[in-house]
């Protein structure tokens, strides 16, 4: 991230930092968990905020807490948590299934027939867990998965669509993985990034079956329905439990919201959530902020972006950038954050991008041409030139995506600094 003495960038970061504190799953976990009872407890944790949401289970628990199975991506583990006794964790493929992803499935279903009857199960899910955990269904192999997430990750299509295709080729989404733990005595939580914060969405079901009918996406291609056609996944009849959001894109938003205004910073917040086309949002977004008053701008949600042949450095977020800065070009009013609460966007380690009126130039500078990066799905390699990525590492939550702007001329007074 380049540093300035623009005191809108460092506005815009410290807003960013506000929204993940806010949804932090160790914070969150350890919270929910105040006050519970205290007896012997088994942890089952899929997705990128694994370890941190397991850490708070143990915060709170302790002790208590006599098996667990920890499943995320790799560089998402706590160290703290790698050291506990007692805690078997497994780094599986993100965004692509692999071998691991397979292995963690079937540890997980080992462990659910290796659980007492009324044994007490804690069930943690978040973003990322619909190709870090997989048990497939008869008819399914590693490569067919492989070779669907890698079309859905290009397709434009959004998150509920490709889930529901994922659903149907599983023996532990769609209500099947509480199923096999039927007998057990099971408390789910998770940290949402779906819209609706809808349960039976978030991991493709891992919480609950969806009670909608499947929904194909047309077109699709004749190999994803002959896929879907020899599936045989089994049904399943689980039984409801308690289920707990315990960290929602709602939640983020709101804390920006109050952190900007707790310095005296008028907030616009848009309630439309972010959706479609990368680029056509982006255009959108800076045509409201073209219009819309001095302050600080909020918007949420996951946009697409459909890929080439041999896609670029980047992801959404950059792409939602560097589309932004195209139309930012020259001015001098507006300043536009773009990232991933995950703390990785794409194909990348970067979270997102910070633009303002010069990217496109800094970009230009280097021997870079944005259109020509947009067309490339190569957009972190300018915004790279530019000085203008984002990085925070993994974040311990994964509540979607957060575009942030501020609209106020550089010559006014000084944005206060805001209490974390």
């Amino acid at each position: 991230m380049r540093r300035t003495a623009d005191p809108r960038r460092t506005f815009l970061l410290d807003l960013l930092e506000v929204a993940l504190v806010a949804v932090d799953g160790r914070r969150r976990m350890r919270a929910a968990l105040s006050g519970a009872a205290s007896r012997n407890t088994w942890v089952l944790a899929v997705g990128k905020a694994a370890s941190a949401m397991t850490l708070g289970v143990l915060d709170a628990l302790d002790a208590h807490v006599s098996r667990a199975l920890v499943v995320s991506r790799a560089g998402h583990f706590d160290p703290e948590l790698e050291r506990r006794p007692g805690i078997e964790c497994i780094a599986a493929g993100h965004p692509l299934p692999d071998a691991a992803s397979l292995a963690a499935g079937e540890s997980a279903l080992a462990m659910a027939g290796a659980a007492p009857v009324g044994q007490r199960v804690i069930l943690l899910v978040s973003g990322g867990a619909s190709s870090l955990f997989e048990a497939p269904a008869a008819g399914v192999s590693l490569d067919d998965l492989q070779r669907l997430n890698a079309w859905a990750l290009g397709s434009g299509l959004d998150i509920e669509a490709v889930n529901g295709i994922r659903r149907r080729l599983s023996r532990v989404k769609d209500g099947r993985l509480l199923a096999a733990f039927a007998h057990c005595d099971v408390e789910a939580f998770f940290i949402s990034d779906v819209p609706g914060d809808d349960p039976a969405l978030v991991g493709s079901g891992l919480l609950a079956a969806s009670d909608r009918a499947p929904v194909e996406p047309a077109p699709l291609p004749g190999w994803v329905r002959d896929l879907l056609a020899r599936a045989q996944p089994p049904s399943a009849v689980a039984r409801p439990v308690s289920v707990t959001c315990v960290g929602s894109l709602a939640e983020a938003l709101a804390a920006v919201e109050q952190a900007a205004r707790a310095g005296g910073v008028a907030v616009h917040r848009h309630p439309t959530r972010l959706a479609g086309d990368a680029m056509a949002t982006a255009r959108r977004v800076c045509e409201e902020l073209a219009m819309s008053p001095e302050g600080v701008h909020v918007y949420g949600g996951e946009t697409t972006v459909v890929l080439p042949q041999d896609p670029g450095r980047g992801g959404r977020n950059q792409h939602l950038a560097l589309a932004a800065a195209c139309q930012l070009a020259g001015r001098e009013d507006l300043v536009l954050l773009a990232s991933a609460t995950d703390g990785s966007d794409g194909n990348t380690a970067d979270a997102g991008a910070l633009v303002d009126g010069a990217t496109i130039e800094r970009g230009r500078e280097a021997g870079l041409d944005a259109q020509q990066c947009l067309a490339r799905a190569d957009s972190g390699r300018l915004l790279e030139a530019a000085g203008d990525l984002v990085h925070t590492g993994p974040t311990g939550t994964n509540v979607g995506d957060l575009v942030i702007a501020v609209r106020r001329e550089p010559r006014h007074s000084p944005l206060p600094p805001l209490s974390m």
